[in-house]
């Protein structure tokens, strides 16, 4: 049995408390401090200490590219498009195709919700996608 101080490798308590561990969970501590310092070593050596999560803008630039005023645009009309498709839809099938593709929920959970099979759910779905499709088809 060895005396240890979680302190030194557990980040989150803050004082020292020390405690008798079995010579195997010291050996198993030991081998994760050295193999966390080396991992902090190597990241120095490389200068590899930035992240795209840094709240730099690094990331957010890299991610979203801005858009031309013509993509705006199509992108504006393509979703007055959807939305007028699915008003369209007896009220429904639009309840259930925006609570499937909008909201994420699954075909399941809003069976569920609406006391009904889930067959039933995935019918509706299909059978509103088919008149979506027709209705853009024709209106465009």
């Amino acid at each position: 049995m060895k005396k240890v101080n979680f302190k030194k490798y557990y980040d989150h308590i803050t004082t020292d408390t020390y405690h008798d561990v079995p010579d195997e969970v010291f050996d198993i501590l030991e081998e994760y401090r050295k193999a966390e310092q080396a991992y902090h070593s190597k990241i120095n050596y490389h200068k590899a200490y930035y992240s795209l999560d840094r709240d730099d803008g690094i990331e957010h630039s890299a991610l979203f590219v801005s858009l031309s005023p013509d993509e705006i645009y199509e992108r504006k009309l393509t979703r007055e498009q959807l939305h007028a498709a699915i008003a369209s839809l007896p009220d429904k099938q639009a309840k259930r195709i925006y609570a499937h593709y909008f909201l994420g929920m699954s075909k399941t959970a809003i069976a569920k919700a609406e006391r009904v099979t889930e067959k039933a759910i995935r019918k509706s779905i299909e059978r509103g996608l088919i008149y979506m499709e027709q209705y853009l088809k024709n209106n465009l």
